[in-house]
């Protein structure tokens, strides 16, 4: 059975095979809705992917996306989300941004995060992978920051970063891997 692909918010740039979703009507665009407004015209539990590339922080409600996300979604069904580091300058200078986010944003959505009764959303995060710029790159930043996805028990070099070196040694975007986690 051939996946079932929805790319968010594709505009110009809709991944191959992919149903693009966006607001304005583009040659690519093959559903054209507002993502802030919910529900989006799809059916539950049907897509196996989902890609919202430089999307979410544009949204209304981080959260109200993300339900809509989940509801569309199937069992185990892998979403991925880029957006600007919250320390990158294109996180600010553009006034359409509405969210600001980390490395730790969507931590919310686990089944274990200790708040996370305002929803009925819930994603296990695969990998979270940070870019950095390329003086950083090359310096080891960005690998060492990163290596909490292969040895889960560095996860205190992230952590470190995020809250005491993040403004010093900036991040540029990140992106999340997720997993659909539905009972």
């Amino acid at each position: 059975m051939k996946k079932r692909v929805l790319d968010l918010g594709c505009g110009r740039n809709k991944r191959p095979g992919a149903i693009g979703m966006d607001r304005v009507k583009l040659p690519e665009v093959d559903l054209v809705h507002d993502l802030n407004r919910i529900p989006y015209p799809i059916k539950d539990s049907i897509f196996d992917e989902v890609y919202a590339t430089h999307v979410i922080e544009h949204m209304d409600s981080v959260l109200a996306v993300m339900e809509e996300i989940y509801r569309i979604c199937r069992p185990h069904a892998r979403v991925t989300l880029v957006t600007p580091h919250y320390t990158d300058s294109i996180s600010w200078q553009d006034p359409t941004h509405k969210w600001h986010l980390n490395s730790y944003s969507f931590s919310y959505f686990e089944p274990s995060y200790h708040t996370n009764h305002y929803t009925q959303a819930r994603f296990k995060i695969i990998r979270k992978e940070l870019e950095m710029a390329s003086i950083w790159k090359l310096l080891g930043f960005q690998f060492l920051i990163n290596l909490d996805n292969r040895f889960p028990g560095l996860r205190f070099v992230r952590k470190f970063w995020e809250q005491y070196l993040c403004f010093l040694f900036r991040g540029k975007q990140l992106t999340f891997t997720l997993e659909v986690v539905k009972d």
